[in-house]
């Protein structure tokens, strides 16, 4: 779920030799093909270089010797939390991994697969639909659909087969927070608190010590009562204490996201953002949230499907990466996020956004502005702003609180993802694109956000939309901008031009945009997965069109791997 204003400071950022942070040694089982050399795919230095390693440092005045101190502990942790999160994208991951720590000083070729392999957490490249890059490759080497969250060997029919015929696991075996084994003909569910244990209980041991240090005492709450949820594998009272946080440390670290698990979307990953709050820049966005309800009532579906009932606090932090871990640092880094996921703790106490203002630059730099410049009609080009650019990201975070959450799905209150099973991340992704947009237009008319008109919105947001189709329709974000890209187009909002390039027509892509959010908005309230797959497969698809644009910005970085100085990496 995740990416500044003119108002912010701009950030010097410095391009280095592609690494990435090494993780925790780990315990790899030795194997046959240890003795022998991985291939390569030849093409690895090319994919290497659309990840260029980014320093992304904050300003150290922001915190003070305790709070550094704390932030330490904090590092420690979540590198723990690193490890862990390798094993859930795949049970072979440490035994590779340990192959091309090896193989990487036999050549060039090696090293930058190594380094590659550390970037995507794996040797399957998330820029290009999980396509492996590291040996084997084709349908040998596919990446497991499932992840380490269920038995390789198992499908999907079989498992929903299970579930219907054992009705008094479903929760269980459907739940955030459990890995699915084999147990005889039968499956089982082995908790995240026993299958991760030799990880998560030195990290809430840090988390401890951490708590100790600080005199902030949210912050204290809330690292003890998530030390104690990686012994529980219950995260409910702990997300609660972390909406409450408020000093200058902005700390979130546990299974959150379920985009690895690409067979269902029920498995939740672990993660870790370790951040530092910017206070005069969080406070000039609070009006936002108290616009929320407001929004809510604005949204184009049925009174039906509106969703009155989430709760009204929703903070809206800016703050300075120092560190990230696990899902937040593998392919694509995230430039913000919307926590928790959890639809009782929402429709109790709301959602957090957070929007990460270092990263966030050195994406705008590195590859949006330079794709708009490639890709809109230069009678245009003058429209794309980056005011526009960063309150689209915020709005989408935004956007993930508003809407169905918990819903009735035949007969029973389930959370909207559970019926849209594997597509739910790319539509909740794409609604919160769309929304986004619309409730930017929304907060103009009411005079709570200026500095740039609609037309700039719009023209940045066409501009700048080839950066997530690069991603790849193998990924929730890339897909869910591919349909919108289509959609867009199909409407006439986005034409083509001379040279290649596009247009807008700002009459036809503000109607699009509505019709597209009342789609997605309808999909989300009826849980309807045929409707979500029938419109996925016509327009959350790649085409001629896009590929021909993504080949002319293959000079421009994809995204960034990120250097954190605060954790001693070079």
């Amino acid at each position: 779920m995740k990416r500044t204003l003119l108002l912010l400071a701009a950030v010097l950022l410095a391009a280095c030799q592609p690494e990435t942070s090494q993780p925790v040694a780990a315990k790899a089982p030795a194997t046959a093909s240890t003795a022998r050399k991985r291939e390569i795919a030849p093409d690895v230095p090319a994919r290497l270089a659309q990840l260029p390693r980014t320093t992304i440092d904050y300003d150290r005045a922001l915190l003070n010797d305790e709070e550094r101190n704390v932030v330490a502990k904090l590092i420690e942790a979540s590198k723990l939390i690193d490890e862990l999160y390798w094993r859930q994208v795949a049970a072979e991951n440490p035994a590779v991994r340990a192959e091309m720590e090896k193989q990487a000083s036999a050549s060039p070729l090696d090293r930058d697969a190594n380094a590659l392999f550390i970037a995507n957490k794996g040797r399957w490249d998330r820029l290009k639909s999980d396509e492996p890059f590291i040996a084997p490759f084709g349908a040998a080497g596919k990446k497991p659909e499932g992840g380490g969250f269920y038995p390789t060997d198992m499908t999907k029919e079989e498992f929903e087969k299970y579930v219907a015929a054992h009705p008094a696991q479903k929760d269980a075996l459907q739940g955030l927070f459990t890995v699915i084994k084999r147990d005889g003909a039968n499956f089982k569910t082995v908790p995240y608190s026993d299958e991760y244990r030799e990880f998560l209980e030195p990290a809430a041991q840090r988390l401890r010590e951490a708590a100790a240090l600080t005199s902030d005492a949210h912050l204290k709450d809330y690292l003890n009562k998530r030390a104690a949820a990686f012994a529980s594998n219950d995260y409910r009272e702990s997300d609660f204490a972390w909406m409450d946080l408020s000093g200058p440390i902005e700390v979130v670290i546990g299974p959150y996201e379920v985009y690895e698990d690409e067979m269902f979307n029920y498995k939740a990953s672990f993660e870790s953002f370790v951040c530092v709050v910017d206070k005069p820049e969080s406070e000039k966005l609070a009006a936002y949230a108290h616009a929320l309800p407001a929004m809510e009532k604005n949204l184009p579906e049925p009174d039906a499907y509106k969703n009155p009932n989430r709760g009204s606090e929703s903070p809206i932090k800016v703050v300075q990466e120092l560190y990230t871990a696990g899902d937040a640092r593998r392919g694509v880094q995230t430039a913000a996020f919307n926590l928790p996921n959890d639809e009782f703790v929402r429709e109790k106490k709301g959602s957090k956004k957070v929007l990460l203002k270092n990263v966030i630059n050195a994406k705008y730099r590195q590859s949006g502005q330079p794709i708009s410049l490639r890709v809109l009609d230069e009678s245009q080009q003058s429209l794309v702003n980056f005011d526009a650019f960063f309150n689209q990201i915020l709005f989408h975070e935004l956007s993930h609180g508003l809407g169905p959450g918990i819903i009735t799905f035949k007969g029973e209150r389930v959370d909207s993802r559970i019926p849209l099973k594997n597509l739910y991340s790319t539509i909740e992704e794409s609604k919160a694109d769309v929304l986004g947009l619309w409730n930017i237009a929304f907060a103009q008319n009411q005079k709570l956000l200026s500095g740039f008109n609609e037309q700039q919105l719009y023209a940045t947001y066409a501009a700048i939309m080839f950066r997530s189709l690069r991603f790849g329709v193998g990924e929730a974000h890339g897909r869910g901008t591919a349909l919108q890209w289509n959609w867009l187009r199909e409407k006439g909002g986005i034409v083509p031009s001379a040279n290649g390039r596009f247009k807008v027509d700002f009459d036809k892509f503000r109607d699009a945009v509505k019709s597209l959010a009342t789609e997605l908005l309808t999909i989300e309230a009826t849980g309807d997965f045929d409707r979500a797959n029938a419109l996925l497969n016509k327009y959350g698809v790649s085409n001629a069109e896009m590929e021909t644009v993504n080949k002319s910005l293959n000079d421009i970085p994809v995204d960034i791997t990120p250097v954190f100085p605060a954790a001693g990496e070079k």
